[in-house]
């Protein structure tokens, strides 16, 4: 169900009680089947001029896009003083700050519900539920394509490209899928969050990302020998007295819910005193669950709750330090691919532990000492990402393996 059939149903917007009329639509494609009779509809051309209409009360943004016709529209709709409520992440992630100002000196609204975790109410829930809460770390699966695409490759041992393939002609992914795999996507929706929970102002490149464009069969296999699944995982922490944020394929355990989010779902874990471990899982991407969440900013609008744009009004928003990626510590799951010389594990392993890297379990497959190639696998103790880097890289030159090892955190959310 989408966003104009849900405003159509009568008795859902009763059990609300608000009252919407929609004024206008602008699309690019006006014959494409939307569920619902649209003939009685008042198109526009031009959504800047929408925006601008004296017609409309609220204006919704749903085009996409940080710049352009989206981004110009929301600010003249704003600059009107109309509230806006947008499923743009990229739109707020590059520009939600300058977005916000404009709101409050017009004394209006900006509503971005839809923007993150799709039918989970995870800004709603940060900005309003734990409001007076001080949050340590938050930690989430934010990208529907990234789950399609590893849980696929785990299930069927199918390869990277092939299953990419297979996303973009189920319409997982678009035909430059980069936004996604290459963790832009996880990256924009944690700017966002990380600005309502650490109630701060952060810089355009506060978030290091890495993709799963890296992600082999080999890593997916050595996720599953220590019980665990591989996933794409956007986090949040304090790190020293600054923030460190990034976005990283990880290895979560099976038991957890992380583990159990899979293609268009979505999971948030936020660690915040007093109240320790929440977690919000859910719908986080599909028309159902964008409409549910662009009618829930609608509702909250009608009710005459606007308040700030994140946490704290946009000028108060304080500054942080953002932390070096480099500097976060944590144990890594290190895959390390022999050749057919498999005496040369206490060799590399000696090698390992000499560069500060402390190793605290090894697994071995049954078939060491066989003629084959093999995966050993060594678990680390904590260590900086910056420090194993180093070790990696000596690492590669190592004629005993057949190529780069694979290194990926180990994350209990």
């Amino acid at each position: 169900m989408g966003l104009l059939q849900l405003l159509a149903d009568e008795r859902r917007a009763g059990r609300a009680r608000i009252e919407a009329t929609v004024t206008a639509i602008c699309a690019r494609d006006r014959r494409r089947d939307r569920g619902i009779d649209l003939a009685d509809m008042t198109w526009v051309d031009d959504p800047v001029a929408l925006a601008a209409s004296d017609e409309i009360d609220v204006f919704v943004e749903l085009m996409g896009g940080a710049s352009g016709a989206a981004k110009t529209a929301v600010e003249t709709a704003l600059e009107a003083g109309k509230p806006v409520v947008t499923a743009n992440k990229a739109l707020i992630a590059a520009h939600g700050l300058s977005l916000a100002r404009l709101a409050e000196e017009r004394g209006t609204a900006l509503k971005f519900e839809a923007a993150i975790a799709g039918g989970v109410p995870i800004v709603r829930g940060l900005r309003d539920g734990l409001a007076l809460c001080h949050t340590e770390r938050l930690s989430g699966i934010l990208n529907g394509t990234c789950n399609f695409i590893l849980d696929k490759m785990t299930a069927e041992g199918a390869a990277f490209d092939e299953v990419l393939k297979e996303a973009q002609e189920a319409g997982y992914a678009e035909a430059d899928p980069s936004f996604d795999i290459d963790g832009i996507d996880a990256a924009h929706k944690l700017h966002i969050l990380a600005m309502i929970a650490f109630d701060a102002a952060l810089p355009d490149d506060a978030v290091t990302a890495q993709g799963i464009t890296g992600v082999g069969l080999g890593d997916l296999a050595m996720a599953t020998r220590l019980d665990r699944v591989m996933k794409l995982v956007a986090e949040a922490r304090q790190q020293g007295d600054g923030l460190a944020l990034r976005v990283t394929p990880a290895l979560v355990p099976y038991d957890h819910a992380f583990a159990q989010a899979h293609g268009p779902g979505n999971a948030v874990s936020v660690t915040a005193s007093p109240l320790g471990d929440l977690l919000f899982a859910g719908p986080g991407a599909g028309g159902g669950a964008t409409a549910a969440a662009v009618a829930a900013d609608l509702c909250t609008l009608a009710r005459g709750d606007g308040g700030p744009v994140f946490a704290s009004p946009a000028m108060r928003l304080r500054e942080v330090t953002i932390a070096d990626a480099g500097d976060i510590q944590d144990i890594y799951a290190l895959r390390l691919p022999l050749a057919a010389d498999h005496g040369a594990l206490d060799d590399l392993v000696t090698d390992i532990e000499a560069a500060g890297v402390g190793i605290d379990r090894l697994d071995l497959p049954p078939s060491l000492g066989t003629a084959g190639d093999i995966d050993a696998i060594a678990v680390t103790t904590s260590v900086k990402a910056r420090d194993l880097r180093s070790v990696l890289d000596k690492l590669s030159a190592q004629s005993a393996l057949r190529h780069a090892p694979g290194a990926y955190p180990m994350i209990d959310p």
